[in-house]
């Protein structure tokens, strides 16, 4: 991958991201309220064994909108990031939001290596 590829910008519609960020926000206060764990399994380690870089996510991000902030680190971190960035994203003034693609690539390969350490495959 390019230089050039890694510094492209994302950018991302305000009113999308609002409307997404909301229906996060609405989904997870929804899922926290529900009996017993409602979730679906991930497909990538259902078939080959291998965590994905979102495994534990709904987990995570349900965790974060009750305040359990252990639960949320221990099944992916990126759920309170998520969680911090949708909330922002809904109370903050509305703006054209811009995120380098490289960042996403970092990011995603952080939390895929959380993962993979947290199944002790590496």
């Amino acid at each position: 991958m390019t230089t050039a590829a890694l510094a492209h910008r994302v950018s991302l519609d305000d009113g999308d991201v609002r409307v997404a960020a909301g229906a996060l926000l609405c989904c997870a206060a929804a899922r926290a309220a529900l009996p017993g764990d409602v979730g679906l399994p991930c497909p990538l380690r259902e078939l080959t064994g291998v965590p994905c870089p979102l495994c534990g996510m709904t987990t995570s991000v349900t965790a974060t909108v009750e305040l359990d902030l252990g639960a949320a680190v221990a099944a992916n971190p990126g759920g309170i990031v998520l969680v911090a960035l949708a909330v922002a994203v809904v109370a903050g003034p509305g703006r054209r939001l811009g995120v380098r693609a490289g960042l996403i690539y970092l990011a995603l390969l952080a939390l895929w290596l959380w993962e993979l350490e947290r199944f002790s495959i590496i």
